[in-house]
């Protein structure tokens, strides 16, 4: 018997992609705590500095002006130099931004100050998903995405107490000094434990190698007979790589761009304004509104994690990316859309909780399907398709809460702020069930012999 060839004798597979999937998950937890703290600041920023509540939103959507200006070159450069040393640089000046913060006197400065964050903090997500296309296969994409977006809601859940609590303990400006420290806590783990190939760093053996590269449907295949740069065009046009104007004109992308505004209103519209609302509509202290706000991101947390799963479970199941991707996001958003709208109705604080919480749980619960389509679609390129459709991200990140301050300024209420919320995911949905088409445009299809129109 030649044990060498033996099952029993193969190398197993190191678990080294998972640890970097961990400290992406970390540096999430950390981003959305920094960029969400204000939203608890602000009411005493407010009285300290002289600030009214149309000046409140521009504060609050500043963040959104700056991440526009550096979330598309984050992609780009991502994509040219790798997301080890862009994210050092981006986690760098975001330390220095956030502490900043802590310094301001008026609204200019609050104003630049958000605005610096939001600069600093643009080529995140460039970076991760520029890290996740180079270290996880396409059939544990959607997994790892999940995983690691899931840290999104568990930052803000978490973020609410420990925020509200910083503050109350050492006021606003003690609370983003904390903060700058937590982040730069990070950045040295990053550089020394993570590498921009899988092939670079010691702690990855063949064996996970091997799972990371396979592409195509291979099921049936030994490992020793696997291309391992394998790479299937797509049906419908023959791309084999991604040009910008693929970038711009694949209706499956264009899609997508679209669908994540809407989801990045929604998120927005909930980190900055759900503290204002609690605190208008039901009278609550920031310390209240802090513990108020854990169940809608908990509950947001649980649904993205579990569906970030099941997308990867669906595609194994039916082979096809459309149901796993494309459903998902159009059956989270309509649910959104449906739960909001009673919000303006409700003046019971437990029934408003209620529906908040579902409809910030479906909005979230797709997010991972968003970020596995850019790489569905451009792989060779998936870090600047995601700078693109994170810079609607980031202008949603700005009409969100300016819209919501300007409604709330001259309507004295919320109520409009839903209805358009509303109005937002029903046309996501509509134009995704039309021009979401991933199985037709996927290049590397993970099931391609399968795959139907």
């Amino acid at each position: 018997m030649n044990e060498a060839r033996s099952p029993q004798h193969r190398e197993q597979a190191s678990h080294y992609r998972w640890v970097v999937v961990g400290l992406l998950f970390a540096i999430i937890v950390i981003n959305y705590i920094d960029r969400s703290a204000i939203s608890y600041a602000i009411a005493p920023m407010a009285k300290e500095i002289g600030i009214d509540t149309s000046q409140r939103g521009l504060i609050l959507g500043a963040f959104g002006i700056g991440y526009a200006l550096t979330t598309f070159l984050g992609g780009l450069l991502v994509d040219r130099f790798g997301a080890r040393i862009v994210l050092a640089v981006s986690v760098a000046l975001w330390v220095i931004s956030i502490g900043g913060t802590g310094l301001v006197q008026g609204f200019t400065l609050a104003l630049v100050a958000r605005a610096a964050l939001g600069v600093a903090e643009g080529p995140m997500f460039p970076g991760m998903t520029g890290a996740i296309s180079r270290w996880l296969s396409p059939r544990e994409r959607g997994q790892a995405m999940g995983s690691s977006l899931t840290a999104v809601p568990v930052a803000l859940a978490i973020g609410a107490p420990v925020v509200s609590t910083l503050i109350t303990w050492l006021g606003w400006r003690g609370m983003f000094y904390i903060l700058a420290l937590l982040s730069f806590i990070w950045l040295p783990l990053w550089w020394f434990l993570f590498r921009d190939q899988p092939e670079q760093s010691s702690c990855v053996n063949k064996a996970e190698l091997e799972k990371i590269r396979v592409r195509g449907d291979m099921t049936d295949q030994p490992d020793d007979e696997r291309d391992t740069n394998e790479r299937v065009p797509a049906r419908a046009d023959g791309a084999t790589s991604t040009s910008w104007r693929r970038l711009a004109t694949n209706p499956t992308l264009l899609a997508n761009y679209w669908a994540f505004f809407v989801f990045g209103y929604f998120l927005f519209f909930f980190m900055t304004w759900l503290p204002g609302y609690l605190e208008k509509a039901f009278h609550l202290s920031v310390s209240a509104v802090g513990w108020f706000s854990v169940v809608p991101w908990a509950a947001a947390a649980v649904a993205l994690y579990v569906l970030g799963h099941f997308s990867d479970r669906l595609l194994k199941r039916t082979h096809r990316l459309r149901p796993s991707r494309s459903y998902l996001i159009a059956g989270t958003q309509a649910l959104a859309a449906v739960a909001i709208v009673p919000v303006a109705f409700s003046s019971s604080l437990t029934l408003s909780l209620i529906l908040i919480t579902v409809a910030l749980a479906a909005s979230m619960g797709a997010n991972s399907a968003y970020y596995t389509v850019n790489v569905d679609i451009a792989p060779d390129r998936a870090a600047t398709a995601l700078g693109i459709m994170d810079f609607g991200f980031a202008i949603a990140g700005f009409l969100a809460p300016a819209i919501t301050g300007w409604v709330v300024g001259s309507q004295g209420s919320f109520d409009k702020a839903f209805f358009l919320m509303a109005a937002l995911a029903a046309s996501s949905v509509i134009i995704t069930l039309i021009f979401h088409r991933p199985d037709a445009h996927a290049i590397g299809h993970p099931y391609a012999d399968d795959r139907q129109h």
